[in-house]
């Protein structure tokens, strides 16, 4: 079993690299939503717990995340390779994970963090846009629309998310840091950290660093 993580802040492009690593790595890509959401609706006991929460609007803890993954990666297989995107946050988590893989007789190939200038964060988390009806994304500049505001594929209006307005992205952003420098560090102390950039060239182009990066 071989576990790779994706680090990135938001609007780093962890979702669109990622896409494109699971056919070049023969991966199975798992973001940290995914992992609650397909624990409830297989109806595991640790997902029954983790809806409890969910439902609540509290934070999953810790400890029940990490029987989550156990869950998964047991399901999997020894030959299972998995892309973890979002996930772990913190240190504490990192911990977790890792005796959870090293567990179960797998290895963390390595932390690959997509770097990308707060700048172009802000920009791109600024600038986005979604269909109020069919969620499809958009950006004003990079990606928009044919016509103004309105959804190419449903002709409902788009909105920006409360969470992407700037203040709000700026404060994200400052949260995301102070939460993963110890995370970063973590890996780069067990030599297990690659940093690739994040922002230049076309996805396929960070998609090609990340597959360099790692071998």
């Amino acid at each position: 079993m071989e576990v790779l993580i994706l680090l990135g802040a938001p609007g780093a492009g962890k979702g669109t690299a990622a896409s494109r690593l699971v056919s070049r790595l023969n991966v199975r890509h798992v973001s940290s939503g995914d992992l609650l959401r397909q624990a409830v609706k297989q109806g595991t006991a640790a997902g029954k717990e983790a809806e409890g929460y969910m439902k609540r609007g509290e934070l999953v803890p810790d400890a029940l995340i990490g029987r989550i993954i156990a869950d998964l990666l047991a399901a999997g297989g020894a030959d299972a390779k998995y892309l973890l995107d979002g996930f772990p946050r913190t240190v504490a988590q990192a911990e977790m994970l890792e005796r959870v893989v090293l567990g179960q007789g797998g290895h963390i190939r390595a932390a690959v963090v997509l770097d990308v200038d707060e700048a172009i964060l802000i920009d791109r988390l600024a600038g986005r846009r979604v269909c109020s009806k069919c969620a499809a994304g958009y950006h004003v500049r990079n990606m928009p629309p044919k016509v103004a505001d309105v959804c190419d594929a449903c002709g409902s209006a788009l909105v920006q998310r409360p969470d992407d307005n700037p203040e709000t992205v700026r404060n994200r952003l400052a949260v995301f840091n102070k939460q993963t420098a110890p995370l970063i560090a973590w890996y780069r102390e067990r030599q297990a950290l690659a940093r690739v950039e994040g922002a230049a060239g076309t996805a396929d182009d960070v998609a090609e660093r990340i597959v360099q990066a790692l071998q």
